[in-house]
């Protein structure tokens, strides 16, 4: 591949495919404070927690989550990937636990 055709291939439009969702990792989940005020590193072990991520695509065969919504899931049922300069994250939509967004209704009994 010539030198010059490189640099513009990092800069192709994405399309996810199948069930597949693109992730960003909030920036708040990295280090974060006990309500006793204790800091807690990002590295710290514990049992299972989930973290918040916004949707930044998502594939034709995905229902539920729109770009642009908030989405929980395990750290552990990720790939990350870089795209663009910017490290994110690649779901299956059944790995999402729950979707935040403006669009979804209040009654529906769930309370995150």
């Amino acid at each position: 591949m010539p030198d010059d055709i490189a640099p513009a291939v990092g800069k192709l439009p994405i399309k996810m495919l199948h069930d597949r969702v693109l992730v960003a990792l909030r920036k708040d989940d990295g280090d974060r404070r006990s309500t006793g005020g204790i800091l807690i590193p990002a590295t710290a072990q514990v049992a299972k927690r989930l973290v918040w991520g916004e949707a930044r695509g998502v594939g034709a065969g995905v229902r539920q989550v729109k770009v642009g919504d908030q989405v929980l899931f395990s750290p552990e049922d990720q790939h990350e990937v870089e795209v663009h300069g910017e490290d994110l994250i690649i779901l299956r939509e059944r790995d999402v636990h729950a979707v935040a967004a403006e669009r979804i209704e209040e009654s529906t009994g769930l309370y995150l």
